[in-house]
């Protein structure tokens, strides 16, 4: 059953991921002083005037190319929701499949920098994009405190699906947020798992026990002093947790830079990149999700995963959701591909898109051989109907 409905399991204490992000945004300045000082903050500052001067001379585009058609699409609950659909750059492919890329909290879809401009140039499949800004993320609209929960982030997916994917087959990938995003989805709505989801892609993410094996409950929890007086300040007051955000600036690159990245040689302009992204999630926003994350626990809806190709891939050294979370998941999965992606941290498709996308590949591949299969055995149906198992290819797992 899912964790939105207020029972709370006895491991888990609200706060979660949101509460490492919000007490990292809002908190850094008072808690981190040592990774601000000596070495660190001068590295810091020496990046941070670097980035800054390149950007003036040429304008990032990360996770901006290439360009997509925009949109808005209406939630169940009238909030809007920014999409954005990336067709193959290569004249005249035509797609066999739309890809749609989900982000996890406090980003937006411009964290999947490589993954859209590698899937707007494939061929063999030739596929079309889709990605869109979660509520109260990026691009899309505000709303209530009370509608900030998974299951509602579940049915924003299910109507961006039912406007501009309304037919053939798809392929779901969440990162963190978004992967709870899409078992949301399939515990509201198991049918279109078995008739038009051929496949999908778990990134860095959990079924259950956010908090489980990792960061520190004393920084994590709602009984964190730091984090929910802060927390009740940027409600409060947004104006003035603004300030104090804009001042710990650089000790919350820092934060961003070691929860986010497994590797500190990581590009800085990649961590450029997740720190803005944070940076414009309304600070409120930030605690709104605090629950529902915590809450989480969807292993149930993991079975409605049954009739598509599955890959879960995890960084081993995540941080935020530990890796031993993909392997849970692929536990209940056995015919899931693992692939762990070593060294990286929770932004691993960030930290290691190569490694990563060609997992991405063979896992479209498959996707297009079962649809391909399935409508040689079934002349004139679309490939959405129940997916048998026996005759397609089973996907490998890796060590």
């Amino acid at each position: 059953m899912s964790g939105d409905d207020g029972r709370h399991d006895h491991r888990v204490s609200p706060g979660g991921v949101a509460g490492a992000v919000a007490g990292a945004v809002l908190g850094g300045a008072a808690a981190a002083g040592a990774v601000g000082a000596g070495r660190a903050r001068h590295r810091i500052l020496r990046q941070r005037a670097r980035l800054s001067e390149e950007e003036k001379a040429h304008p990032s585009k990360l996770g901006m190319l290439p360009p997509g058609r925009e949109s808005s699409v209406a939630a169940d609950d009238g909030v809007r929701l920014s999409v954005e659909e990336i067709d193959p750059v290569t004249p005249g492919a035509k797609p066999e499949l739309t890809v749609v890329l989900v982000h996890g909290f406090a980003l937006d879809r411009k964290c999947w920098h490589f993954q859209r401009r590698m899937l707007s140039e494939l061929t063999e499949p030739a596929v079309r994009t889709v990605l869109y800004d979660q509520r109260r993320h990026g691009r899309s609209g505000q709303a209530s405190a009370r509608s900030c929960t998974i299951a509602q982030l579940g049915a924003d997916l299910d109507a961006i699906l039912r406007s501009v994917v309304p037919e053939g087959p798809i392929v779901l990938v969440g990162h963190s947020m978004g992967g709870m995003t899409i078992m949301a989805l399939a515990e509201r709505n198991p049918k279109l798992f078995k008739e038009r989801v051929a496949g999908v892609a778990l990134v860095c993410t959990s079924a259950g026990d956010v908090m489980a094996g990792g960061l520190k409950q004393a920084v994590l929890s709602h009984r964190n002093p730091t984090v929910n007086v802060l927390g009740r300040v940027a409600h409060w007051q947004p104006a003035f947790a603004d300030r104090v955000r804009r001042a710990a600036g650089n000790v919350i690159w820092a934060f961003v830079q070691g929860l986010s990245f497994g590797d500190r040689s990581t590009d800085p302009a990649l961590v450029n990149l997740v720190d803005r992204t944070i940076a414009a999630t309304p600070l409120d926003a930030l605690t709104s999700f605090a629950n529902t994350l915590s809450t989480h626990n969807r292993r149930a809806a993991l079975a409605g995963l049954s009739q598509c190709e599955v890959l879960v891939a995890g960084g081993t050294l995540d941080r935020m959701i530990p890796y031993e979370h993909s392997e849970l998941i692929s536990a209940e999965m056995p015919h899931a591909e693992l692939l762990p992606l070593e060294g990286a941290g929770h932004m691993a498709m960030l930290e290691q898109p190569g490694e990563f996308d060609a997992a991405l590949l063979e896992l479209l591949r498959r996707c297009t051989h079962r649809t391909q299969v399935l409508r040689r055995l079934r002349p004139g149906r679309a490939a959405s109907a129940d997916r048998p198992r026996r005759g397609l290819r089973r996907p490998r797992r890796r060590a």
